[in-house]
């Protein structure tokens, strides 16, 4: 019940369905001073969550900064969250933008950091199907010449709570010791590091796939960019499910 609430209650949290009702209420209102009033929210929330300037500093802020692993012993093993792998129109197994997480957990054990890869994710759908994104990215790891006994794979978890729970008991059965390498993409790490807090799991975080939160200023910044509000979704769904997640 939880896993379907939280997914209708993202669609009325979003920027864009915000900056929608008001244009909407605009339209339909006859009163020329609140249509007016909608128009100037509307047309604010418009600007402020198009422009580059406002959400670098704020992804700077919210973004986790990675924590130096020691190099003296590598750990047991890296957890890496699903979320950057899924079906292509075919119905086959395909990498999203978010395939850095792959490519650095991989990069772990290419590099003797880690003994173990661990890949958290089952299928997060509202209305699933038959694709297991771990059991697919088990196949890739295969393919690249992985041995079989350094992967691990979770692939019944369809949302972050389930990642930790269920990645819990795996690690556990295979006696791998903390602390633990935590993968996941930079927005995504301060809420992953509350959730596996909560379960009691040790991990270091290990955050990739930054998307903004550069610093960098440039005048070019406050030219509103529709890119944005797309990725002001993916912050916004991360800050309410802290607060979520907090009073859960």
């Amino acid at each position: 019940m939880y896993f379907v609430f939280s997914k209708l209650l993202l669609i009325f949290i979003l920027p864009l369905t915000w900056i929608l009702v008001f244009i909407i209420a605009a339209l339909i209102i006859r009163r020329p001073k609140q249509k007016r009033r909608f128009l100037i929210i509307s047309t604010v929330l418009l600007l402020l969550f198009t422009n580059p300037f406002i959400l670098d500093r704020y992804a700077g802020l919210w973004d986790v900064k990675p924590i130096p692993l020691k190099s003296d012993k590598p750990y047991s093993c890296a957890i890496v969250l699903g979320g950057f792998a899924g079906e292509d129109a075919k119905g086959n197994g395909a990498f999203n933008g978010a395939a850095d997480r792959f490519i650095q957990g991989l990069k772990l054990l290419a590099t003797g950091k880690v003994s173990h890869i661990l890949i958290s994710g089952g299928n997060g759908n509202l209305i699933p199907d038959h694709f297991e994104e771990s059991d697919w990215v088990k196949t890739q790891l295969l393919q690249l010449k992985v041995p079989d006994s350094c992967i691990l794979i979770e692939n019944r978890s369809r949302n972050t709570i389930e990642n930790a729970a269920f990645s819990k008991a795996i690690l556990i059965k295979k006696s791998l010791q903390p602390p633990y390498v935590l993968v996941t993409s930079a927005f995504h790490m301060r809420r992953s590091l509350m959730i596996f807090k909560k379960e009691k799991i040790e991990v270091m975080p290990y955050p990739c796939n930054y998307i903004t939160g550069k610093g960098d200023f440039s005048p070019g910044e406050f030219i509103p960019d529709g890119g944005v509000l797309g990725t002001w979704n993916i912050y916004t769904k991360e800050l309410v499910g802290m607060a979520v997640n907090s009073f859960k």
